[in-house]
């Protein structure tokens, strides 16, 4: 690929998968707040749909232009995404367009067309999408800084934990870093994430933390089986993964389908746990992500 269609093809499958997940964010800071917190949850609402919008215009201009590989590696959406809207709809009485994941369901790769479709005027338009989508993770960034001090300072209750909110500010600071860097705008004055393996492995981690503290008391095999693993990736990030042997490679391959089982369990009702079916996908989406990046 040239420069253009590296921009092109880069900018719209970091859209794909980072505007659906920051969607997802604002969603999970909005139902976990209390009546008290009502203009905080409207806010978290107010970026949801922005992000849902984003990720409609990103649909738009992707088809036969981002890669196969991406369509097809169980980031963008899963078998399990549009029952999980559709059950955490439900659940929660929180709207979600599920039109989105039936759209992202048709796209095509460039590889499956008749070469890479560029049409006139699209990379004005990936542009002011990056610009837009800058703009936006700006503002829910600032959003989630606000509630994590709040809640440190004990002003807040919330359902999401301290470490959740913490987790989902760095993944958006990472979203951030992306767009800026497509934009090449400089990092004046912040540290941004880098989009290796120590933030990936710290990433799965967290999940595995999270996943057992959401499950019920009573599901004790699975309790210790996420122990284990978030214990397998503390000893990744205390040492460097590449020199294991692949050991992130087949670590989160493992992860992976014990996340897969989480999602299909929790959709059956089969599994104990206070987690919404949605958020069990998220976080399969988010490993078959690290997954893909490790294939490349």
């Amino acid at each position: 690929m040239d420069q253009t269609q590296t921009y092109l093809v880069h900018s719209l499958e970091n859209h794909l998968f980072f505007a659906r997940i920051m969607k997802e964010h604002a969603f999970f800071l909005k139902v976990g707040f209390l009546p008290p917190n009502g203009d905080l949850a409207k806010e978290s609402e107010f970026l949801l749909r922005r992000f849902e919008t984003l990720l409609s215009r990103a649909i738009s201009l992707s088809n036969c232009v981002v890669r196969c590989r991406v369509l097809e590696s169980g980031e963008i959406v899963t078998e399990f995404t549009d029952q999980a809207e559709q059950q955490t709809q439900h659940l929660t009485g929180t709207f979600l367009d599920r039109r989105l994941t039936a759209r992202e369901k048709q796209l095509k790769g460039r590889e499956c067309c008749d070469g890479l479709r560029i049409s006139q005027g699209l990379q004005g338009q990936v542009r002011q999408l990056n610009r837009d989508g800058l703009q936006l993770v700006n503002r829910l960034i600032a959003l989630k800084e606000r509630i994590l001090r709040n809640v440190l300072a004990c002003r807040l209750f919330t359902s999401n934990y301290p470490l959740l909110i913490e987790h989902i500010l760095r993944e958006a600071r990472l979203y951030r870093s992306h767009l800026m860097q497509l934009e090449g705008q400089e990092q004046k004055g912040c540290q941004e994430p880098q989009d290796g393996e120590p933030f990936w492995n710290q990433i799965m981690m967290e999940h595995a933390l999270f996943i057992r503290g959401l499950l019920d008391p009573s599901e004790e095999t699975l309790i210790h089986t996420a122990d284990d693993f978030a214990a397998d990736y503390r000893r990744l990030l205390a040492v460097n993964s590449r020199a294991m042997g692949g050991g992130a490679q087949m670590l989160t391959e493992k992860f992976r389908d014990f996340k897969q089982a989480g999602v299909e369990g929790i959709e059956a009702c089969q599994i104990r746990s206070i987690i919404l079916p949605l958020l069990a996908d998220h976080v399969l989406r988010e490993a078959n992500h690290y997954l893909r990046l490790l294939g490349e």
